[in-house]
């Protein structure tokens, strides 16, 4: 784990020039219900299962991986989709641009490309449900000026065609019905027209062109896929209906449920009571969905997370705990729960919050409202070097360099030296002085 959280790092340092930062959206249930759809696509293609689909809050229309493991996709554009093959078709796309190398043989070419070399992502994209919104921002760097964006994104009419190709086949593999990939493409003609400062940021780096829809239309006649299982279906409108929820704000949401019973329409209506707040609404709500799926952890996470605030700290533990027990390695899951037991601030509560931080910890570690939790757990322990250590690599995920040489200095004087503290201690100092050395 502490080499993976070197890279991380250090691929921020490589690939400076913030210019605006983009949060990221992390929700347990957001990701399972992506992970349910991208499985048979990523399987079709060829790819390992822990290829992630991270969502960008940003309300424009966009698309893009930037190495082997990420897929990102803007929420604007999830929340203008229709059905779940639609979102297998992105996943499809991007997927053909990894599995055909496109990303490898333009980051190659970073170091000679100056201006895309000031474009940065930060890999390292997780933070924790943030209170009432679901979200919480880490910088993802992804920004710099247009014309580096378009550099280093822009892909090739070439790749363009070969990446629809193979989307079409991993798609029709995968059992989803290929028409979707036209549907995507359709929500994106008409812009064409537009000077590029209008165009959604798809079009500037994905070309749309009259030629790839009608070989698109081409690869698609005669295949007639299915339209999509009951179970993706479910995901999707769960997924979709999650994000809406939490973006839109809680009166445009309740006036478009209604009084419906379903359950998607209880889920919706659970956040948004959150969201004004109206806690009593809200876990009415939510109790209803945990009566009609008992087994389910993220509708026990939306209750703890409820609860939590609410101010109702010993429900929302109990509420953590359940979810933790019908899903104990997932880290947001279990982020969540470790937050919740700090709140009895006794010394048997803090090395419970502990334990199960560092658990959480183990499986996210670049999660930073987790690391300020964790930091926090360390010192109500007297174990002030090691909680130095969580809070600099807090700020080293924020972009905030200087604060992360300080702590992470103090750390080295507090801890023993190569310990598995100290080390991570002087991997943020590295770092940090590569940083502050460039500004």
């Amino acid at each position: 784990m502490l080499r993976l959280a070197r890279l991380v790092v250090l691929v921020l340092c490589l690939l400076p020039g913030i210019a605006r930062a983009q949060s990221i959206i992390r929700d347990a249930e957001i990701e399972h219900g992506l992970s349910e759809l991208a499985t048979p696509v990523l399987r079709a293609a060829g790819l390992p299962a822990a290829v992630q689909i991270i969502v960008v809050d940003d309300g424009s229309l966009n698309a893009f991986v930037v190495d082997p493991t990420h897929i990102f996709i803007h929420s604007g554009l999830l929340m203008r989709l229709d059905r779940p093959e639609q979102v297998q078709a992105i996943i499809a796309h991007e997927a053909a641009h990894i599995a055909n190398g496109h990303f490898a043989r333009r980051a190659a070419n970073v170091g000679t490309a100056s201006t895309a070399a000031r474009l940065g992502i930060l890999l390292g994209v997780a933070a924790g449900v943030a209170s009432g919104d679901a979200r919480a921002a880490v910088g993802v760097a992804a920004g710099a000026a247009s014309s580096a964006q378009r550099v280093f994104f822009a892909h090739t009419r070439a790749e363009e065609a070969s990446a629809d190709a193979a989307a079409i086949r991993y798609m029709i593999s995968a059992g989803a019905d290929p028409a979707a990939m036209l549907e995507v493409l359709d929500i994106f003609r008409g812009q064409e027209a537009l000077s590029a400062g209008r165009q959604d940021p798809y079009l500037l780096t994905h070309p749309l062109t009259r030629d790839r829809v009608r070989s698109v239309q081409a690869l698609v006649a005669g295949h007639e896929g299915g339209r999509g299982d009951d179970t993706s279906m479910y995901w999707f409108q769960r997924m979709t209906g999650k994000l809406t929820a939490f973006l839109r704000a809680p009166s445009w949401t309740l006036r478009r449920v209604g009084n419906d019973s379903t359950e998607i329409a209880h889920l919706r209506r659970a956040i948004a009571y959150m969201r004004q707040p109206n806690d009593e609404r809200a876990l009415a709500e939510v109790n209803a969905l945990v009566q009609m799926r008992p087994a389910d952890p993220y509708y026990q996470e939306l209750r703890g997370q409820i609860l939590y605030e609410a101010r109702r700290y010993g429900n929302a533990i109990s509420a953590y705990a359940q979810a933790v027990e019908l899903a104990p390695r997932q880290p947001l899951i279990l982020a969540g729960y470790g937050r919740a037991l700090l709140t009895r601030d006794t010394a048997s509560g803090n090395r419970q919050a502990l334990e199960v931080l560092n658990r959480a910890r183990a499986r996210d570690p670049f999660n930073p409202r987790l690391l300020r939790d964790l930091a926090l757990a360390h010192a109500r322990l007297g174990q002030n070097g090691l909680a130095s250590v969580a809070t600099a690599e807090r700020y080293a995920l924020q972009n905030r360099f200087e604060d992360a040489r300080i702590h992470a200095t103090r750390a080295s004087g507090l801890l023993p030296q190569g310990s598995s503290g100290w080390l991570r201690a002087q991997d943020v100092l590295s770092v940090a002085q590569i940083e502050l050395n460039r500004r």
